[in-house]
């Protein structure tokens, strides 16, 4: 009952699957050793296959490791060869700059040496009214009166005295160049308006002169104020005489002087005054009854016009531009040699990094 509610298998029967088992177990070992003895030159191949299935698989690795380091290699290449052409490129700059330095040195010295020439003009309503000192010799003074507007009224009784209106002083001093002559210089008072065209007239005359030429020395100095103030008149007229340049002007003729006032600034501070003129010269027509053997002179002072020329030497070197110029200079050196420092580490760098790449492909391949 219970082998049979159970379904117990024969013992005859047990014993045969028992066999059968055995012999199924064992059959697989027995057929493959003799595949493999049979065939051993095909599981070589599959050996090979595996092989070669594994090494497809890291060839992709490896062609990865040889076509990137050498894009890698040609943009490091690139980046050193920008760099270097940048370095020389800052180089040249820093070359210019201190050709730069050099030029503006020598420009600025050269400035120091040579100053500028600068004319100033002031306008003036009046004057200081100008000495005027002639050497008439044996010559008289007929009369002197002021005008205005460039108007002369006709003369009356040529070579004969008339009104002095003129203030005048008279003066004798030594020759300041041969200290024995004597000399006799009659000074005038010349003209100061000049926004009326104030002028002075004279008039001139000379009975008898063993020369074969008349004409009267005339001299003009700045202030004929300072002439009159001064103690020592006859010094003075020396020092005028030794500084300022002397003229002419010829019987017969009527001779208008118009006069410029020059001022000049020299280095010291001191300050020196020089008369311009522009002379223009008519012919005296005699018409008295009985003209005689005597020469009669006319001439005429007025102010061209109402500037004074102030002319000063003026050095255009500017030490400041000079201090600023050479400061943006030096910053652009020293910039430009950080600059140059930097792009140097930073390629010592970018080789030491191709190379360690370069080694780790290496030892990755091998």
């Amino acid at each position: 009952m219970l082998c049979q509610s159970q379904r117990c298998p024969h013992p005859t029967r047990r014993r045969h699957w028992k066999v059968m088992n055995q012999q199924i177990s064992k059959r697989p070992l027995s057929e493959d050793v003799e595949r493999v003895s049979e065939n051993p030159t095909e599981e070589r191949e599959g050996d090979m296959e595996v092989h070669e299935d594994s090494s497809s698989v890291i060839l992709p690795d490896g062609e990865l490791g040889t076509t990137t380091p050498s894009l890698r290699f040609s943009k490091t290449c690139l980046k050193n060869v920008f760099s270097v052409i940048l370095l020389f490129i800052y180089l040249l700059l820093m070359a210019v700059a201190v050709f730069l330095v050099y030029q503006t040195i020598s420009d600025f010295r050269e400035k120091l040496k040579h100053p500028v020439m600068s004319v100033t003009y002031k306008e003036v309503s009046f004057y200081d009214a100008p000495g005027i000192a002639f050497y008439p010799g044996k010559a008289q003074l007929l009369s002197c009166k002021h005008h205005y507007y460039d108007h002369i009224p006709p003369l009356v009784n040529p070579g004969q005295p008339g009104d002095i209106e003129c203030t005048t002083q008279r003066i004798n001093y030594t020759d300041p160049f041969t200290n024995q002559t004597m000399k006799y210089a009659l000074v005038v008072q010349g003209p100061r308006d000049v926004k009326k065209r104030e002028l002075v007239f004279l008039q001139f005359h000379l009975n008898e002169t063993d020369q074969d030429f008349s004409a009267i020395d005339y001299l003009l100095f700045s202030s004929f104020q300072e002439f009159v103030s001064s103690p020592e008149k006859a010094k003075f007229m020396k020092d005028c005489e030794s500084s300022y340049s002397s003229w002419k002007f010829s019987g017969g003729f009527r001779t208008w002087v118009k006069m410029s006032l020059v001022k000049t600034k020299e280095e010291d501070g001191s300050e020196t005054v020089e008369f311009k003129q522009e002379t223009s010269v008519v012919n005296y027509i005699d018409q008295r009854t009985k003209p005689g053997s005597d020469q009669l002179f006319f001439v005429v002072f007025e102010w061209k016009d109402p500037f004074i020329q102030t002319v000063q030497d003026i050095i255009t070197a500017n030490p400041w531009n000079m201090i600023a110029l050479l400061c943006g200079i030096f910053l652009a050196l020293f910039k430009a040699a950080d600059f140059a420092k930097l792009s140097v580490k930073w390629m010592i760098k970018i080789r030491r990094r191709h190379l360690k790449r370069t080694r780790q492909v290496t030892n990755h391949i091998s």
